[in-house]
């Protein structure tokens, strides 16, 4: 892994459960579809241009993706993977990150995208993801966070 990129990013906001009629149907609220732009936005100007992108198959992840996929001009394949859901462990998630490029954009859910980044990195946490943010790792360190509701990016370093 540690000659691979992989720009960790939690969904945008989704409408409520209530809504959906179950947590596993949520998708983007209004709110959510901007955040996942503002983010594309962000991770563009930090040129990232990945070789791929995975994500879990509920829709909020989905249109997550989508909307970064559209922001960074990537026109490959949206990749849906079970092992990227709310309860899956992270082990299954960094083989198929380790197997999918030198770039990878993972849309996930909390707290398995955190569990992951934290695997990824070899610490015992990793601070939970914000809605439409982005934890970049580079090399098994993290590089960068970038947080659509600060409409910013931040070096980021674990101690």
């Amino acid at each position: 892994m540690h000659g691979v990129r992989v720009y960790l990013v939690r969904h945008g906001d989704a409408v409520p459960e209530d809504e959906a009629g179950s947590d596993r149907d949520r998708w983007l609220s209004p709110r959510g579809r901007e955040a996942a732009r503002v983010l594309g936005r962000l991770l563009r100007e930090q040129r990232v241009v990945p070789d791929s992108v995975l994500c879990s198959p509920l829709p909020r992840a989905v249109q997550t993706a989508e909307l970064l996929a559209a922001s960074l001009d990537y026109l490959g394949p949206i990749v849906s993977r079970r092992c990227l859901e709310p309860s899956a462990h992270p082990r299954v998630a960094a083989d198929e990150v380790a197997a999918a490029g030198a770039a990878v954009v993972v849309v996930g859910h909390e707290p398995s995208i955190s569990a992951l980044g934290a695997l990824l990195v070899g610490l015992p946490g990793f601070p939970p993801f914000r809605t439409a943010q982005c934890c970049a790792i580079e090399h098994g360190k993290p590089t960068f966070t970038a947080r659509a509701d600060l409409d910013q990016v931040h070096a980021y370093f674990l101690e």
